[in-house]
């Protein structure tokens, strides 16, 4: 990341121990300080989503992840994190982070979260064999077959998929 000019760097410092510290409220009051240019920075913004996604905050979350997406299109935990706030969100759902997320899935084929997400949502809507594709995706992406199988046991999301895993 890019160093953040004084005092910036000091507000996002306090703000990652305020975190740490799990205090939420905190943490946003000190990132409310940034001055916008700082606050524009993806890392920034990338923060900001743990900030609110620890308090729950996933409205103010997915509108992070939102800017993220559009500062920082090339970067996939943009669009995972607008995913799991939208799927969390007020108004939100399982079919809200599925459209969110599919187009990254053609954009970071290499990236096996984003496939595992999407075996997540796609099992959990009930679309199992495309839940198990999505899986086997992610498993070829990540380059470790038993990584992700591991995952995918202790992953409720993945439950459905559970007896075809064991196989």
């Amino acid at each position: 990341m890019k160093r953040l000019p004084h005092p910036d760097n000091f507000h996002l410092e306090a703000a990652r121990g305020w975190l740490m510290l799990g205090d939420a409220a905190a943490a946003r009051e000190e990132l409310a300080k940034l001055r916008p240019a700082s606050r524009a920075q993806a890392e920034v913004l990338e923060f900001e989503w743990n900030v609110h996604a620890a308090a729950s905050s996933w409205a103010q979350a997915h509108a992070v992840a939102q800017r993220l997406v559009a500062t920082a299109p090339q970067r996939p935990w943009g669009w995972i994190h607008r995913a799991y706030a939208a799927r969390r969100m007020p108004g939100g759902g399982l079919p809200h982070a599925w459209e969110a997320l599919r187009p990254a899935a053609d954009k970071f084929p290499k990236d096996f979260l984003v496939a595992y997400n999407l075996a997540c949502y796609a099992a959990q809507m009930s679309r199992l064999d495309e839940a198990w594709e999505w899986l086997q995706q992610a498993a070829a992406a990540a380059g470790d077959v038993a990584k992700i199988k591991a995952m995918a046991l202790t992953d409720a999301d993945l439950a459905p998929l559970w007896p075809r895993l064991a196989k």
